[in-house]
């Protein structure tokens, strides 16, 4: 077989280029050794392989640089796939790994100063609006067609990713490549939940099963349940909440990440809600230009629905989660759910699955002692405004993006590693790696089907319809760096006790409809944002917004209607039987 191999792959190098042999065993050794399994035959892998030894070789020598934020994934890219890329094709990458706030903001200074401080970024889908309103970023559809298609991997196959919709701006052009996937679901302590003992007594005490729960209500009498009338279990002080508060901006983006719509303040629609979306920023449908973020000018911002949220999320973290998870930050929160003494959380990004399925012997006390995990992941539960049709939560899609401030060769060589990564050469390793699927095929094949068991509902749910009302930011946003960093500031404070929720949701919406329309002034002087900037509704008073059919929508009479659960194994079946 791997002579057969050999010779295939060097039938193919001289038909594209002969003489060209750089790379040719590396591709070999890399595909035998590393890249398996694979969606393709290691034949079909040798001949992608063949495409970027000869697509590189006006690069080779070249150094380039890469950014991304830190997670299991990008490590993986970081360390072995810039290596084999280098083996394979002559160009080294120098991949350096930030976190996300700092990752945001060197997208940004290239974008505002045109200096070329990395050749290619793995940033965020959440920027579609911006990329596609400045013009910064590369236009990948043309670019593929055009001054980028001698370094574009025929075997590609854009409709296999999952998130290309994401990445898509209402110009209907691709402006990244998904790299990464990850959403935001529900999780808990699955043997917890199957007790009959605690079973019985939470019927007795709520009046319905203890279960997965389907809204807000159910989730908060769960985490009563465990804090207060649990308490302990094997001998462990247990907690029935998980969150976090650290005044940073990865809190900012706790809510942005469809917090505030799993609360069920915006518009039905997806991927997103139009006319008002999960940040409550409302641009009206067929329009491209956003009016307001304040309940005055048509948002939802600061309107009921929001304020209910932010209220849920700091009485939850006071009340129910374990001393000190207030100060933790994102990437803090995912240790101390490993130590096993909490029952459910209700905003759990899937890219933390590699390490929860870390064995006992690493300090994992979630999983058992032949490594199946205790806990399961399921579908978010929503809050009392949200409806049929709206989104679910968050689904983070980091993506490969390249800028215009980036000289050409420099973007081509990037480009070559951006689709080497994502390759079905290497993306099916890279998935079984870092569990962060981009392609259908790769989270459709048998070696996921076997693995499933260990993942806890990770294969089901992308397998599922359900994937789709995941969804990132969309298009309502029109500059994101801006208007992501008002938010952890006034989070921050409803935290520490300074605002109530209704004062700092009030001075959030106000600061972004002021950011907002110092970008219409940007707009319609210089054309910053190609027509397409806000476009300020005057403000009105509140009430006739709140009376109008939809987002933004009036206080409820009854924010906690009765919980509401379902049985976690049939959910699954019906995930099954549906993909």
């Amino acid at each position: 077989m791997k002579t057969r191999i050999a010779v295939a792959l060097a039938a193919a190098l001289i038909s594209a280029a002969p003489g060209i042999m750089a790379g040719t065993a590396e591709a070999e050794k890399w595909i035998n050794n590393e890249f398996q399994p694979s969606t393709l035959s290691k034949e079909q892998q040798m001949e992608e392989m063949a495409w970027f030894i000869k697509a590189a070789e006006p690069f080779q020598g070249m150094e380039i640089n890469v950014l991304s934020e830190t997670i299991p994934t990008h490590e993986y890219e970081s360390k072995t796939l810039t290596k084999a890329f280098e083996e394979i094709t002559g160009i080294k990458v120098n991949h350096q790994l930030l976190g996300e706030g700092e990752v945001v903001q060197a997208v940004q200074t290239q974008m505002q100063t045109g200096r070329n401080l990395y050749d290619a970024y793995i940033n965020d889908s959440d920027l579609i609006g911006t990329h596609s309103r400045l013009q910064l970023a590369v236009n990948l559809t043309d670019w593929m067609a055009g001054e980028g298609k001698d370094v574009t991997n025929p075997m590609l196959d854009l409709d296999d990713f999952m998130g290309i919709s994401f990445t898509t701006g209402p110009d209907g052009k691709v402006y990244q490549i998904p790299d990464q996937q990850f959403a935001n679901l529900y999780w808990f302590r699955y043997d917890w939940f199957q007790r009959d003992e605690l079973k019985k007594k939470f019927k007795e005490l709520y009046g319905y099963e203890l279960g997965v729960p389907v809204n807000w209500s159910a989730y908060e009498d769960i985490a009563e349940f465990f804090s207060v009338h649990v308490k302990e279990i094997d001998g462990v002080r247990i907690y029935g909440h998980m969150d976090y508060g650290k005044r940073a901006p990865d809190l900012g983006w706790r809510m942005t990440d469809a917090w505030l719509s799993m609360a069920g303040e915006g518009s039905k629609g997806l991927p997103n809600g139009r006319p008002v979306d999960e940040w409550g920023i409302r641009m009206e449908e067929g329009s491209c230009n956003p009016v307001g973020a304040s309940v005055s000018r048509g948002g939802a911002a600061n309107g009921p629905a929001a304020v209910y949220a932010i209220r849920k999320w700091d009485e939850w973290l006071r009340k129910y989660a374990p001393p000190g998870a207030a100060s933790y930050d994102f990437y803090q929160s995912l240790p101390a759910l490993s130590q096993g003494n909490v029952a459910q959380q209700i905003f759990w990004y899937t890219a933390f699955t590699s390490a929860m399925v870390a064995p006992k012997s690493e300090g994992n006390n979630t999983v058992d002692d032949n490594g199946m995990p205790l806990w399961r992941m399921a579908p978010s539960p929503h809050g009392p405004y949200w409806e049929e049709g709206m989104k679910l939560g968050y689904q983070d899609a980091g993506s490969w993006t390249l800028f215009k401030s980036t000289p050409v060769e420099r973007r081509k060589a990037a480009w070559l590693f951006a689709q080497f990564a994502v390759s079905k050469t290497v993306s099916l390793k890279k998935t079984h790696v870092g569990l962060t699927p981009i392609r259908d095929s790769d989270i459709r094949h048998a070696s996921f089907t076997e693995r499933a068991p260990k993942l806890g509902g990770l294969v089901e749910f992308y397998r599922s319809p359900d994937r789709v009302r995941w969804t990132p930011t969309g298009i309502n946003v029109p500059d994101y760096p801006k208007l992501a960093q008002i938010w952890w500031q006034q989070i921050g404070d409803v935290n520490s006790g300074a605002f109530t929720p209704q004062q700092a949701m009030d001075r959030l919406a106000e600061e972004m409809d002021i950011t907002m329309a110092r970008m219409q002034v940007a707009d319609e002087k210089a054309n910053v944002y190609g027509g397409c900037g806000p476009r300020l509704n005057e403000p009105k008073d509140p009430a006739f917004w709140l009376n109008q059919p939809g987002s933004p929508k009036a206080k409820l009479d009854n924010e906690k209607p009765k919980g509401e659960t379902v049985d976690y194994d049939a959910l699954v079946k019906r995930w099954q039987q549906a993909s």
